[in-house]
């Protein structure tokens, strides 16, 4: 399977728990030769992190590349924001913040 087949939205990335690691099926794992590819799930019970040793079950589960944060089944709620992506969020809060600075600072305008 070669990365050009593989759509990175559709594939789970996990986390270490220990140490940070993100394990990425569309990268694999070159260190204990896991192809691109290769889902969490189908990784062999033996794999352990790449950089601490922990085992799978020391990883929990981050979701596709892209994809809105949080847990599925909560991301129906709230205003739409729960739908957004992390650069999505931050492009409204910071875009917000500065929107706030400009109509502050314009009230020196005003005399």
């Amino acid at each position: 399977m070669t990365t050009d087949s593989l759509d990175p939205k559709t594939l789970d990335r996990y986390e270490c728990k220990t140490c940070g690691y993100i394990y990425e099926p569309v990268k694999g794992d070159d260190s204990n030769d896991i192809p691109a590819g290769v889902a969490f799930e189908q990784l062999p019970a033996t794999w352990r992190c790449p950089v601490c040793g922990a085992r799978k079950t020391a990883f929990s589960n981050l979701g596709p590349v892209g994809n809105p944060s949080g847990f599925k089944e909560n991301l129906s709620y709230g205003l739409g924001v729960n739908t957004m992506t992390p650069g999505q969020k931050n492009l409204l809060i910071f875009g917000a913040l500065a929107l706030a600075f400009l109509f502050f600072i314009s009230l020196y305008g005003l005399h």
